[in-house]
Parts: C-alpha cells; structure tokens; sequence
C-alpha cells in the first residue's frame, strides 16, 4: 500500500485500488464484508497504517526497497473551478489546461471530484469556443482531458441538446493539421463516439456529408488502433439512418472498410467493420462500390468460420445482399474464383447457429443451377445437394 484509507465498513485498503474498484469497475460493495460501499462514502486516511509503511521502508532501504512518499491532499472541488474559471482568460488557459490534464492523470479520485465540479461540459464548451474563434492552441490537452476524466452519459445528452456545434467543432478538429496530429485525431474520434453513443435520433439524423468525410480519413490514414474502432462505431451508430449510409458511401466509406480488412485488423474490427459494411450493402450504391472493389468478396468470405460468430452472421449476410440484389453473371464467377461458395457449403455443415445455416442454404439454392457447372466446386455442392435443395 501507498495511500492506505479506511471504508466505512471499517476495512482499509490503498486508495488507489478501492477507488478503481468503486469509479472505474462500478462497484457498489466492500470486497471483503460484501456490504453496501456507495461512491460518494468516505475513504479515510489511516495515517498510522502508512507512518508504519514508511518506517518499514526507511528501515529497509539498504535492500532497495524506497520510502513511499506522503499523499498529497485531496483535490478540492474549488480548486477545479478554479481552473475552470480560468479558462475564461486567454493568458491563463494553457496554463490551467495543463495543470487539470496532470490531476486527471494522477488518479480516479481526481477524475471524479473533477466530473463533480462539472468539467467534462467546461471542456467541451472551450473546444467549442475553439472552434468560433478558429484557435487550436489547448485543443489537445482539452481533448485529453475528456478521454481521461470521460463524460458522463447524461451530460453528453443534454450538451447535445443544448449545443449542437460541439458535433460540427468536433469535425472541424478532425480536418486541422496541428502538432501531434495523429494524437488529436484519436481522441476527437473517441469524444464523439461517447457523445453518439446516446445522442437522439434528431441529432444522428443532422449529421453532415463532411462529418462523414472526416470520419472516412481517420479509417483511411489508419491514425491508431483505439482511433480505427472508435471511428466504426461512430459509423455503427450512424448507419440505421438511409441518409447517413447514402453519405459514407459516397465519402467512400465501403472501399476504405474492405482496404482496412484486407490489413487483417484486431477481431473487435472486424466485427465492426463487417457491421458497418452490412448497412451499407443494403444499399444499391454501396453494393456497387463494394463489388467494385476486386477483394470485396474474398476477403468477406475469408472471414466466415475465421474470427467469432458475430462475423459469420455479418459476413453471411453481406453475401446473401449481393446474390439476391446483385447477382450478376460476374458476381457469379466471382464467387467461385474467391471461394465463397465452398465456405458456404462449409459452414453448413459447422457448429452454427440454425438460423446462418438457412441463410447459406438460401443463398446456395439461390445461384445453385449455375454454381454446380463449375468443376472445381462441383464435388461440394453434390454431396450436400440435398440439403440445399431440401
């Protein structure tokens, strides 16, 4: 222990861990008596128990071992509007800026007292104020400050209510070329993913052909992983909207999806990715921009039976909307040269869901006539004939 602190249940733990335990895990009982341990109850420091720490250090510094320094007092809420209000005043921002990224950074009893005193909303304001007054000085640290201390579900719902240029200050940030830019770009992607994740209908409806833009470069510059997912879950969140998947796919949002699968991403991309490409196939231009795309076949079939359930239901689906909307008689060949077909046949007879199973047989029994001419794939759809015709 370095902080040790005592709960109201009487148990002492170090403030670091029992803090992580209440704010970042979201629990609400002591771990060792199981009782009720609200947030807001006090943690109190056991200054004898980290006096005989720190004596027990001192004695044992000659085996390496060094004294644990005294902890710093709480950060008070005053002092955080403090800096808040400093904001206000163009000499001190950067400076107050500074100081709130490096409390923030220190710990969760930090983050929380300064959610407490409202900051997530005073940071988002200032990126707005950014914005009006074309300034990108403190953008970074504002937007660091915000993946740090994160903002709360409710208040993302009402800032977005209450102003709605923090979206259009947000896309602005994603377009400015500024020092560590790669940086910035990962973090103004992420604050929009918390402020869409609950954001209304209205306010996903509003979105603009450039927001979509923005959002197509993060995938395409491939800034860092945490930016890359984040910028598909904005999509996700966007796509249920035909406006919003009719201005990806002309940002070019669908060639981008399948050059990012083709670097085989993490798994929790691919879900994403497969997700986003979904919506966007159930549309005729983005099924003709994803067959436009000479690896957009084989590298969705590829995936079936490779990464989790969720991309066998993703990817199977994405078949069945090109053979039944767009099965030409090179959609057709296609199939067979990226060997979609035999990973259909395959996936019949696999340990899946019943309800991927009907929709590969459909897609079988679709183009089945013209699929069973090619020799190379003949073999496999006559032993299992009867179940696709069945």
């Amino acid at each position: 222990m370095k902080d040790p602190v005592t709960t109201i249940t009487g148990i002492t733990y170090d403030r670091e861990s029992i803090e992580r335990w209440l704010f970042t895990s979201e629990n609400t009982t002591c771990p060792v008596t199981k009782q009720s341990l609200p947030k807001d109850s006090d943690l109190t420091p056991n200054h004898t128990l980290r006096r005989l720490i720190q004596a027990w250090c001192t004695e044992n510094a000659s085996n390496g071992v060094d004294r644990i320094p005294t902890p710093k007092p709480c950060l008070d809420k005053a002092y955080v509007l403090k800096l808040i209000k400093n904001l206000s005043h163009h000499k001190l921002q950067i400076e107050a800026l500074t100081q709130m990224e490096v409390l923030a950074a220190e710990n969760e009893r930090n983050r929380k007292c300064m959610v407490d005193a409202g900051l997530p909303k005073a940071m988002l304001e200032f990126i707005v104020s950014c914005f009006e007054n074309g300034q990108v000085s403190g953008i970074q640290e504002a937007l660091c400050i915000l993946r740090l201390i994160k903002i709360p579900r409710s208040e993302s719902r009402v800032f977005l209510c209450e102003n709605g240029k923090i979206i259009e200050s947000l896309t602005w940030i994603l377009g400015c070329k500024m020092d560590n830019y790669a940086t910035v770009k990962s973090h103004a992607v992420s604050v929009l993913r918390i402020l869409l994740e609950d954001a209304s209908s209205s306010v996903l409806k509003r979105l603009k052909p450039e927001f979509f833009e923005r959002i197509v470069v993060v995938l395409r510059e491939k800034i860092t992983q945490q930016g890359i997912k984040d910028a598909l879950e904005v999509l996700l969140e966007a796509c249920p909207w035909a406006g919003n998947r009719k201005m990806m796919v002309e940002s070019g949002a669908v060639f981008e999806l399948i050059e990012l699968e083709l670097g085989s991403p993490q798994r929790r991309t691919t879900e994403l990715n497969l997700g986003v490409l979904f919506h966007l196939c159930c549309c005729a231009e983005g099924r003709a921009q994803f067959l436009s795309h000479g690896g957009s076949i084989a590298v969705v079939a590829k995936r079936i039976l490779r990464v989790s359930p969720e991309v066998n239901d993703r990817a199977i689906l994405i078949l069945s909307l090109i053979c039944k909307f767009s099965g030409t008689s090179m959609v057709i060949q296609e199939m067979v040269d990226a060997k979609a077909v035999p990973k259909l046949c395959m996936l019949l007879q696999a340990d899946c869901a019943p309800y991927l199973k009907n929709k590969a047989r459909e897609i079988l029994r679709s183009h089945f006539d013209e699929w069973k001419n090619f020799p190379c794939i003949f073999s496999s759809l006559s032993c299992l004939e009867y179940k696709v015709s069945r």
